[in-house]
């Protein structure tokens, strides 16, 4: 990744620049200590001045007014508050005009920002206050008051808590009285800026003591960056929360979500409009190099040696592709990102300039480019297509043939999200969230109540060939499912929910949509897989593992990894917990995950490669066995016997556990005997031998999910198939006695076999009946064991008569 940089020869302001903020991508406001109001249109290259402040008034910060919010549109998208040190703000329109002046604090008032929904507006000052007002300027509450200045604010993503600074501290308040306050010491010195994420519920801080770091809203330590020589002066996130900015002296700093720093520029160069690149990494430097002119991508001209001086204020364009930056000497900084970089089996993209992509093939080492009319904003490589989302248009490209994309133009707002499946592909954008077919097509937009797509991302949102999984930002307990041919809600309309909080979601990508399975992380790390097919009972979530901080789904097969704890493991069949949870170990593959260093993530799964980001920025790719996947494809296939053979070649025991719970799902009995035999679960295959033997398909089935421990559903089918003794038996043999006694009695038969076999139960431990019910049925019954033996074999032998007649009459009906 490569930030290009461009700074004009003359500043536009005669003072220290205070503040910048952004109206679109390409258009920007500054403010500086020269009165002046600044507009600079990066499509014509020109700045025009807005409006002249009055003398005494010395700008501090600028926040715009938010221009929308999920779906609903805000009319007042085009005003900006304008905090000063007189003490006042000033809400001030796109044309410069003050709308209103507010007495807000005594001395300056050091930071003013809207909420997310433009409901409310928090400044801070020297004072120590923090108040609330309206959108305005009526004052709704003061939140807090201290004796220390507070030089930063910022709303949490729900905007219900405001985290503020205070000396060496950081504090959270929520906006409700009484709650629970969080605060925590974050730095050795006062801490400057504050800047708290909407997507990835992330927080960053900068201060004098030369730092910069991530926490989670908790207030937990996730990086802590080097002491560097000058006070950290600024620090923003990126929109979508994947990357920040860093500011200080002469310096820019670009890093990922994690901390690591992607990128560093010192702007003390002879530069105009140059490029800065990174020559190499390691997990304690980053070294950065000009890019020598014959190399350049764009043009580079030297013409003076540019002091920036501190970086003061920091701001994203909405689009996340440019940073603006406040210089202390009058000059604003532009940097854009490039460089940026998609990989797909052979094949790697690389966003070499604002407008170009080139795509390169690295089995022939061919080399095609790509030209877009607009700016390229979002990118996703997968599934051999190559979808592209500019300003106004998407492109989506196949790997066959670069040469002829498919283009259509976007319903409105930035892309923020590009997520792939293999027969269609998910954008989402300020104004929803829209699937479309590879050729273009349209095919639905789900929508749910208080649907905030700003702040969804691809560990929230998930998709599938035939759905669309996305996490509830209001309650994190709840996954709404929806199918995507429709946009509206799977199954029954019933919603997933969980007893605690999810972090991340994820669909496997195979197989029909009745077996589609969703696995998703809480807040406890613990990973849990569920069906997403909801249909009158509640589906069981079953945990997998625990620890667990990333995951991926495999693109060619239901095979799952993940990052947990200190291994990396591999579940090969992760459907082994609906069937034989005692086999499920034996179906794993883990190796030690301490290569990875801290906090790595997964990238990709394609085929059998995993691809893993370590905490350094560096990515490392892991092949695991192909067996596996070949496995799920002879299986789909219902290839049984290529299945055993593949087996019987590899010898290995995690093939033999897989293909045994795979049998018993598809309910071929014969290759799980052979597969449960292979791995030494001898009970298992005297059990399956017994099913065999079994006289009624009923019964067999009933026996069939009774091995996979759906006791319920055995004794349902049994009843449907008027088999009421073997109901009643097989309550029996689990010992659930209340239920074979209330069948037995309910459908009037066997009530004496079930108190047999119960005295006989007592009789083996020496007890006496405390139950009452059986008490009350047994007494003045004499059991009569030759009598019960009789009966029983009256029910099998009707039973096989009654499967026999059945098969007789199917093989007449097939003559005719």
């Amino acid at each position: 990744m490569r930030l290009k940089i461009s700074l004009l020869k003359e500043p536009k302001h005669q003072e220290l620049v205070s503040c910048v903020g952004w109206t679109t991508a390409e258009e920007l406001y500054s403010c500086s200590d020269d009165h002046q109001i600044v507009k600079w249109s990066l499509l014509t290259s020109e700045t025009t001045q807005i409006v002249k402040l009055p003398d005494e008034i010395y700008p501090i910060d600028l926040h715009w007014f938010p221009k929308s919010l999920g779906i609903k549109k805000q009319t007042q998208a085009e005003n900006f508050v304008l905090t000063s040190s007189d003490g006042k703000f000033h809400l001030i329109s796109k044309l410069g005009r003050v709308e209103k002046t507010v007495e807000a604090h005594c001395g300056a008032v050091l930071a003013g920002r809207w909420n997310y929904e433009g409901t409310a507006l928090v400044t801070v000052g020297e004072d120590g206050q923090i108040k609330i007002w309206s959108k305005t300027g009526m004052l709704r509450s003061t939140l807090a008051q201290q004796g220390t200045p507070v030089y930063s604010v910022a709303w949490g993503p729900d905007s219900e808590k405001v985290l503020y600074t205070a000396g060496k501290q950081l504090i959270i308040k929520p906006l409700q009285p009484n709650a629970k306050v969080l605060q925590w010491k974050a730095h050795d010195g006062i801490i400057l800026k504050v800047d708290w994420n909407s997507v990835n519920d992330l927080i960053l801080s900068a201060g004098e003591d030369c730092k910069y770091k991530v926490w989670d809203s908790d207030g937990r330590p996730l990086y802590s960056s080097q002491p560097h020589e000058h006070p950290i002066t600024s620090v923003a996130w990126a929109p979508d929360g994947e990357l920040f900015a860093v500011g200080s002296f002469h310096t820019l700093r670009l890093c990922d979500k994690t901390g690591v720093v992607l990128l560093l520029v010192k702007l003390t160069t002879p530069i105009w409009f140059t490029c800065w690149k990174v020559t190499s990494v390691n997990s304690s430097q980053v070294y950065i190099s000009s890019v020598p002119e014959s190399s350049q991508t764009e043009w580079s001209y030297a013409l003076e040696k540019p002091s920036t001086g501190s970086i003061f204020n920091i701001a994203w364009s909405v689009d996340g592709t440019q940073i603006a930056g406040a210089c202390g000497n009058g000059h604003v900084v532009f940097a854009h990102v490039v460089e940026q970089r998609w990989e797909w089996k052979n094949f790697q993209v690389t966003l070499t300039k604002r407008r170009t992509m080139q795509v390169r093939n690295v089995l022939n080492d061919a080399v095609d480019l790509l030209e877009f009319r607009d700016r390229v904003i979002k990118a996703s490589l997968n599934y051999a297509h190559l979808v592209v989302s500019t300003s106004l248009q998407c492109y989506v490209f196949s790997t066959k043939n670069w040469n002829t994309p498919l283009i259509f133009d976007l319903k409105e707002g930035t892309v923020s999200l590009i997520l792939q499946a293999e027969r269609h592909f998910l954008l989402l954008d300020g104004g929803g969230i829209y699937l479309y077919s590879y050729e273009g097509r349209f095919i639905s937009s789900p929508k749910f109540p208080g649907m905030r797509t700003d702040i969804l991302n691809a560990q929230t949102v998930s998709l599938s060939n035939d759905t669309i999984a996305i996490k509830d930002k209001a309650d994190e307990k709840i996954i709404f499912l929806f199918e995507a041919s429709t946009g509206k809600p799977l199954g029954d309309g019933k919603l997933l929910s969980h007893k605690n909080e999810v972090l991340e979601i994820a669909l496997d990508q195979k197989g029909l949509t009745n077996d589609r399975k969703i696995a998703f992380i809480d807040k406890n790390r613990d990973l849990y897989i569920t069906s997403v097919k909801r249909f009158g009972k509640e589906e069981q979530i079953i945990k997998l593992g625990t620890m667990v901080h990333t995951l991926a789904w495999s693109d060619t097969c239901n095979i799952l990894c993940g990052l947990q704890d200190t291994r990396f493991t591999v579940w090969y069949y992760p459907n082994t917990v609906y069937v034989d949870r005692d086999i499920l170990p034996k179906t794993l593959f883990e190796r030690d995950a301490s290569e990875f260093s801290k906090n790595p993530h997964i990238v990709s799964f394609v085929g059998n490669q995993v691809t893993i980001r370590r905490a350094d920025g560096s990515l490392v790719h892991i092949s695991i066995s192909p067996y596996p996947a070949i496995l799920h494809e002879y299986v789909s296939s219902s290839k049984w016997e290529d299945a055993v053979r593949l087996c019987r070649f590899v010898k290995e025991q995690t093939m033999w556990a897989c293909l045994a719970a795979m049998a018993v799902a598809n309910r071929d009995m014969t290759t799980a005997e052979i597969a449960y035999a292979a791995i030494g679960e001898i009970d298992k295959v005297q059990y399956i031998n017994f099913i065999k033997d079994l006289p009624s398909k009923e019964s067999k089935m009933a026996h069939i999910l009774m091995f996979s421990g759906n006791m319920q559903e055995a004794e349902i089918i049994l009843l449907q198939a008027g088999l009421v003794y073997q109901a009643i038996q097989i309550n029996i043999n689990l010992y659930n006695w209340e239920r074979a006694l209330e069948l037995a009695v309910k459908y009037k038969t066997h009530v004496d076999t079930v108190l047999a076999y119960r005295q006989k139960f007592l009789e083996t431990f020496g007890k006496q009946e405390t139950n009452k019910r059986y008490v009350q049925y047994g007494e003045g019954l004499q059991i009569d064991w030759e009598k019960i033996k009789a009966k029983i074999e009256m029910e099998v032998a009707k039973e096989r008569e009654r499967s026999s007649s059945n098969q007789s009459s199917q093989n007449t009906g097939l003559k005719h």
